[in-house]
C-alpha cells in the first residue's frame, strides 16, 4: 500500500515512450511536443482551472442518485422506488457548510404523458409518503440543508400534442418535430420556432413551484451513443432553452447534460453557456449485476476524464479561459464493501481519490442504508473534501511520469494547480493491467513504483511539503499525516488498482 519515497533514487526510469494518443485527446494542428515546447519557455505547466458554470456554480453538485439502486435492485432487495425508501436514503447524507447536497431522482419518477399543459408530472404511485406529491419530499429534503433533483429528456410527449402550451394558444404538437425519430414516447421540438421556449418555461416554472433545485438532461445529441434507439439528431437546444428559463425563473437550479457528449464545437461551447456540469462516459454501472460497478468500467471512466481535460490543456486558444462546466464522472460506488460494491477497497480508495481529483460531482449511487467504516471515510472525510474544495478550481491533468506527456498509462501521475498562495494536489495511479477499457494496453504486475519529478509536474524550482491524505494506510503510512519536504520528486510504492492523494505545500 502507497509507500512514500523522498529520493532521486525512486525516481520512475527507462520507461517505455508514451503510446500515440487517441484521435480524439488533441485537437487539430495540435500536439503534445508543441505543448511542451511552451512550457520549457514558459519554465511551468499550464494550470487548468475551473470557472463559475453557466447557472452560477463554482463547484460540483454532491449528494445521491438514485439509479445504482434501481439498475441493481440485487445491492438492496429491500429498495422500493418511492418516495419513503428515497428520503430514507437521502436522510444518511452528510451535508458540510459550503457543500450543494442534492437527493437525484433517476428516471421513472415521472409518469408517462404530461399535465394539461403538457408538461412532465410526478407519478403519482411513486409519492406516497410526502404530501403534497413531490414537494412533500422536496420540502423534507431542504429542511435538512439537501436539496431535490429530477431527470428529464430532451422533446415532449408525443401523445401531448394536442394540449395547448401554457401562456399561449400553441398547439404543442405543432411545435414538435415529427421529421426526426421519436423516442421514449417523446418528440423533439423545431428548435427556434414560437412556443418552444415558452414550453421550456412552463417546466421550469413548475419545477420551481414543487421545489426542484436540479435537472439531469439524459439521452441529449450530439452524445448518448448506444441508447438502443434511435435519436434525434440534435437537441442540444433543449440544454440552452432549459437554461434560459432558469436564468429567468429559477435561478440557481443546476442542470447536469448527459451522456458521453460530442465536445467539438459549437457543442462544447454551448455545453459551456448553459450548462453546469457534463457527463463523460456512458452509465458505469453493472446493469443487473449483485453489484454495482466493474474495475474493467472505472478504468474506463478514468481515461474519458482524462480525454475531458486533455482537450482544455491541449489547445492552446482555450488557455488563460476558465472551464465553465465540470465533469461528471457517473456516480461513485464508494460507500459500501467490495461484496456490494464491486470494486476492491484499495480500488474505492482510487475512484474516490480521482473523482475528486477531476473536480468532478460527487453524487454516490451507494446503499445509503450499508455504509462500511471505509465508505463513510470516502465520501464525507473532511481533509478529502478540503482536497475537493481546492480541485473545484483546479482540476487535475496527468503527466506521464517518464516525460510529462498526458497519454493514458498504467502507471500515471496527475496534479492539480498550484494556485497563487502555493498549494496544489497530486495524485499517483497504478491502474493495474488494463482489463479492456482502460486506454493504456499495458499489463504491469505487482507492486510498482510510481514516480514523477517535481519539474514534470510543473512544481519544479522550489521545495515542498507533502502530507498524505489518503491511500490506505499499509505500508506507506497512515492516511492524514505529514510525511516529508521534497525538492526533486515524489513516488509511491503501488499495487495494482491503488493510488495515493497527496496536498503539497510550497516552502
Amino acid at each position: 500500500m502507497g509507500q512514500w519515497h523522498s529520493s532521486r533514487a525512486s525516481r520512475a526510469v527507462n520507461a517505455a515512450p508514451p503510446a500515440q494518443e487517441d484521435q480524439a485527446d488533441l485537437p487539430a494542428n495540435e500536439g503534445d511536443d508543441d505543448i511542451r515546447e511552451q512550457e520549457k519557455r514558459q519554465g511551468a505547466i499550464y494550470v487548468p482551472f475551473y470557472g463559475t458554470s453557466a447557472n452560477g456554480h463554482n463547484s460540483s453538485a454532491r449528494g445521491w442518485n438514485t439509479f445504482g439502486l434501481q439498475a441493481n435492485p440485487a445491492t438492496n432487495p429491500g429498495f422500493v422506488f418511492n418516495d419513503f425508501h428515497f428520503a430514507q436514503q437521502c436522510d444518511n447524507i452528510v451535508t458540510r457548510a459550503g457543500g450543494d447536497y442534492y437527493c437525484s431522482l433517476d428516471s421513472g419518477w415521472s409518469g408517462n404523458g404530461g399535465d394539461p399543459f403538457g408538461r412532465l408530472q410526478p407519478e403519482p404511485s411513486v409519492f406516497t409518503s410526502f404530501s403534497p406529491v413531490l414537494k412533500g419530499l422536496a420540502d423534507h429534503l431542504h429542511s435538512k440543508g439537501l436539496k431535490l433533483g429530477v431527470y428529464v429528456l430532451p422533446g415532449a410527449f408525443e401523445g401531448d400534442q394536442d394540449v395547448t402550451i401554457e401562456g399561449t394558444n400553441i398547439r404543442l404538437g405543432d411545435v414538435l418535430d415529427f421529421d426526426q425519430p421519436g423516442y421514449n414516447l417523446r418528440r423533439s421540438f423545431k428548435w427556434g420556432q414560437p412556443g418552444v421556449q415558452e414550453w421550456h418555461d412552463s417546466v421550469i416554472k413548475n419545477f420551481a413551484s414543487l421545489g426542484v433545485d436540479f435537472i439531469k438532461i439524459d439521452f441529449v445529441t450530439p452524445g448518448s451513443p448506444d441508447a438502443g434507439e434511435d435519436l434525434p439528431t440534435d437537441t442540444s437546444m433543449a440544454v440552452v432553452n432549459y437554461h434560459n428559463s432558469i436564468q429567468r425563473l429559477a435561478p440557481g437550479v443546476r442542470i447536469d447534460v448527459s451522456w458521453k457528449l460530442d465536445r467539438t464545437e459549437p457543442f462544447f461551447s454551448r455545453w459551456q453557456a448553459s450548462g453546469d456540469t457534463i457527463r463523460t462516459d456512458q452509465d458505469i454501472n453493472n446493469g443487473g449485476s449483485s453489484t454495482f460497478v466493474s474495475w474493467e468500467v472505472t478504468q474506463r471512466a478514468i481515461n474519458n476524464y482524462r480525454l475531458f481535460i486533455n482537450e482544455q490543456t491541449q489547445n492552446v486558444t482555450r488557455h488563460g479561459l476558465p472551464i465553465r462546466i465540470r465533469p461528471d464522472m457517473d456516480n461513485l460506488y464508494t460507500g459500501n464493501p467490495a461484496s456490494v460494491s464491486g470494486i476492491s477497497d484499495v480500488e474505492r480508495y482510487t475512484m474516490a481519490i480521482t473523482w475528486i481529483g477531476a473536480g468532478a460531482n460527487l453524487i454516490t449511487g451507494s446503499d445509503m442504508t450499508n455504509l462500511d467504516d471505509l465508505g463513510r471515510e470516502l465520501l464525507y472525510n473532511d481533509e478529502a473534501l478540503d482536497v475537493a474544495d481546492f480541485t473545484a478550481q483546479f482540476s487535475m491533468q496527468p503527466r506521464n511520469p517518464a516525460d510529462g506527456g498526458v497519454a493514458a498509462k498504467q502507471l500515471q501521475a496527475w496534479v492539480a494547480g498550484p494556485d497563487a498562495s502555493g498549494t496544489a494536489v497530486v495524485v499517483l495511479s497504478n491502474y493495474g493491467p488494463d482489463l479492456g477499457q482502460g486506454g493504456f494496453g499495458e499489463s504491469i504486475q505487482g507492486v510498482q513504483v510510481v514516480g514523477v519529478s517535481l519539474d514534470i509536474l510543473g512544481l519544479g524550482g522550489s521545495s515542498w511539503s507533502v502530507r498524505r491524505v489518503w491511500g490506505g494506510g499499509g505500508s506507506g503510512g497512515s492516511d492524514h499525516t505529514d510525511v516529508g519536504v521534497t525538492a526533486d520528486t515524489v513516488s509511491a510504492s503501488l499495487g495494482p488498482g491503488e493510488s495515493v492523494l497527496y496536498r503539497l505545500q510550497r516552502q
